[in-house]
């Protein structure tokens, strides 16, 4: 049987799983169950393309599958031609900061912008020479100049923040493009991407008196939005993945700056007021969201846009409409069908070459739920990594017994050891700590600085 799956697709969700990690390409080959949650999803996209936007919480416990839901989003949503960047919050990328944070987070989104043409990221040129193209094609029909036509499609950006001076930057690369000046074209892309630190150096190279800092990020992304729709694309999908960087902010003031973000946002999108062809989709913990003195729950204008559908719960029901949606468990039929789409990839789809029978992916997961019980279907990501290792090794010694294999197989319960606080030395204001350089944990036995309740005293 001729292969179904390309050799570099193939090695490349083999590493992936290997390593614990989601595949980038070749989703549609593993996928499986959470048809509700997708359903859903794809009308999120559908509204966006057609001039809404979206706003979701993508809940899920740690090992649960929620950066694979997000990159199959992704996926979906380049298919249907939005234009996607995603990143992963980090101690230096944050939705607010003082400090250059917020700006680092821009710089990697815009690094990973990808189009259906261009689904590996780095499409911010492409993106643009696509716009620049139709204008060429509208100028030669009206007989105008070209300039002349950016700028009468761009007029529209003028009413956001920020809009002029990035209709004088797309300006300035067609003024570069056309006259060979690559120094303009990459000065162009530089501020696009946010990577100029000053105001003065941007106006040397750009003639620009404005920006993208820490406060104008949220900004810029609406900006982009719109861009891309005039470029040709349907809309923009935001993909924000490892939310919980922002519950271990030791700061609460931190905190309370970022969730007061992601509060303007929800409002937007929820409202329909100005944020249009975008959507934006936050990857996140039980405990980021529901945690009610660190977590989104503790900011009380989110907790009561955020808070369940009380007659779901009632009812015993879920509800895929509202703002947070809680991915649901795995069945174990279906992490079983997981494991066969595995073995498909690892055979190339060719039964004659599959590597294990299907009594041994039976006797796999048995073995699972008797040594981590019914987490290795709630959190898979360990489960799948073990498994993907046994076929590994059963591909490069082909003498070996599958029987011997199994009873030794160890398969430890997700966790996530990463649950501590992280320290804050950015920004001076939002120092947390002794002094002494300590880290404080989230443990009822550490000490905790946002912990209202210490007294202070000296000796």
């Amino acid at each position: 049987m001729a292969a179904k799956i390309r050799s570099r697709e193939r090695a490349a969700i083999i590493q992936s799983l290997r390593a614990g990690v989601t595949p980038r390409v070749g989703l549609e080959h593993i996928q499986v169950g959470r048809a509700r949650e997708v359903k859903a999803l794809i009308e999120d996209l559908d509204r966006i393309s057609e001039g809404g936007s979206a706003f979701r919480l993508v809940i899920g416990d740690f090992g649960a599958g929620k950066s694979f839901f997000l990159q199959l989003i992704r996926y979906v949503a380049l298919e249907k031609g939005l234009v996607v960047i995603n990143a992963d919050l980090a101690p230096d990328r944050r939705l607010h900061a003082s400090g250059g944070q917020a700006r680092s987070l821009y710089q990697e989104l815009t690094r990973n912008l990808s189009t259906r043409a261009h689904p590996e990221g780095n499409a911010m040129v492409p993106l643009i020479e696509k716009f620049i193209t139709e204008q060429r094609r509208l100028a030669d029909e009206q007989q105008l100049e070209v300039e002349q036509v950016i700028k009468q499609k761009l007029a529209s950006l003028s009413e956001l923040v920020g809009g002029y001076d990035f209709a004088e930057v797309i300006a300035a690369y067609w003024q570069g493009y056309n006259s060979g000046n690559e120094e303009l074209k990459q000065a162009a892309v530089r501020y696009l991407r946010g990577e100029y630190a000053t105001k003065t150096e941007a106006r040397r190279d750009l003639n620009v008196r404005t920006i993208i800092d820490d406060a104008s990020v949220y900004d810029h992304l609406k900006l982009l939005a719109r861009f891309v729709c005039q470029a040709g694309y349907k809309g923009l999908l935001v993909n924000l993945d490892e939310m919980v960087n922002l519950y271990k902010l030791p700061s609460q003031r931190a905190r309370s700056a970022n969730y007061e973000q992601i509060l303007r946002i929800l409002n937007d999108c929820l409202q329909g007021s100005s944020a249009e062809h975008i959507g934006f989709l936050l990857g996140g913990t039980p405990e980021f969201l529901a945690d009610p003195r660190k977590g989104l729950y503790s900011y009380e204008a989110l907790h009561s846009r955020l808070a369940e559908n009380t007659f779901a719960q009632i009812a015993g029901v879920v509800d895929y409409k509202g703002p947070v949606l809680m991915l649901q468990n795995l069945e174990p039929e279906e992490l079983y069908v997981l494991l066969c789409n595995i073995r498909n990839v690892f055979a190339n789809y060719d039964s004659s070459k599959y590597l294990l029978p299907d009594e041994a992916l039976t006797a796999f997961l048995q073995h699972c739920s008797q040594h981590v019980g019914d987490a290795y279907f709630r959190t898979p990501r360990n489960t799948i990594k073990a498994f993907v290792d046994l076929l590994s090794i059963l591909e490069q010694n082909p003498e070996l017994k599958w029987q011997s294999l199994i009873a030794e197989i160890k398969v430890a319960a997700e966790s996530d050891p990463s649950l501590v606080s992280i320290s804050d030395d950015t920004a001076p204001e939002e120092n947390a700590g002794d002094g002494t350089g300590r880290v404080f944990s989230n443990s009822s036995n550490s000490i905790d600085p946002d912990d209202d309740n210490l007294t202070t005293f000296k000796l």
